[in-house]
């Protein structure tokens, strides 16, 4: 195999821990491999100290932390001289629970966390924000609360973060995304076009929110978002992502190296 344009990085990718994935975490750091990349992420979908007794189906358990980190610390450590691995968890910023999230992550020596901001308010209490038909509250309630994360500096880049799926193209969508953007921008936080969406044909990549996008001169980032080895290299998403991403004007990061640093 071999990668198009530069990407020689993919930071999002997900283990059998979160209960919609499967692989073992061998598997996709030998499909990186293969595929030519020299840096891969594990951004398993983080677990979060739920006190209301919460039980999230999308997420690994706090219990399931401390070995998923010991075990990617590992293949790290063996495949050194194929390829750089980063510990990382895809986290939601959950706003009454982060703090205690970030000091487990800190204790188990977790490199980074990506930005997925998949509900609203801390889970439990709000709704999926990918459902068709979000609601201007749900809209609105999902930017705002993206930027306080992006202002926590917690995080290393936004994974889809046209995740949102309010009616595309009206002008509430545009206001709120601009917000978004141009937050993103000051913070220099990258946004990361999500490959996933591409190839199994979701509603994101949003073409209107990466015109914003472009139009404020945010920086892209390729993500696979990979929850089998299988899709670690996926082409023909890549090859659309590349093509958006030129036609638009969008600068495209390679690696993000220099944050992990």
């Amino acid at each position: 195999m071999k990668l198009g344009f530069d990407m020689i990085a993919n930071y999002h990718s997900h283990t059998v821990r979160c209960g919609h994935a499967s692989g073992t975490e061998r598997q996709y750091v030998e499909a990186a491999i293969e595929a030519g990349y020299k840096i891969l992420g594990f951004s398993d979908h983080t677990p979060y100290p739920f006190e209301e007794r919460h039980v999230s189906r999308i997420r690994m358990r706090m219990q399931e932390l401390a070995d998923y980190c010991s075990t990617v610390r590992a293949l790290k450590e063996e495949y050194a001289s194929d390829i750089t691995i980063h510990l990382g968890l895809e986290a939601e910023y959950y706003p009454k629970y982060f703090d205690r999230l970030k000091a487990a992550a800190e204790d188990e020596g977790v490199e980074f966390f990506l930005l997925g901001q998949h509900f609203t308010g801390n889970e439990y209490d709000g709704v999926y924000a990918g459902m068709p038909g979000a609601s201007e509250e749900v809209l609105r309630q999902y930017v705002s609360q993206s930027i306080e994360a992006m202002e926590t500096g917690a995080y290393l880049y936004f994974a889809h973060p046209d995740l949102i799926c309010y009616d595309d193209g009206t002008d509430l969508y545009k206001e709120q995304m601009r917000l978004l953007c141009k937050a993103a921008k000051r913070l220099e936080l990258p946004l990361e076009i999500n490959l996933l969406g591409i190839w199994s044909k979701r509603h994101y990549p949003d073409p209107v929110f990466w015109e914003i996008a472009a139009e404020e001169g945010n920086e892209a980032i390729l993500g696979m978002d990979c929850h089998d080895p299988e899709k670690m290299y996926v082409p023909e998403a890549i090859e659309e992502a590349e093509n958006m991403a030129r036609r638009l004007g969008l600068r495209l990061l390679t690696d993000l190296e220099l944050k992990l640093k």
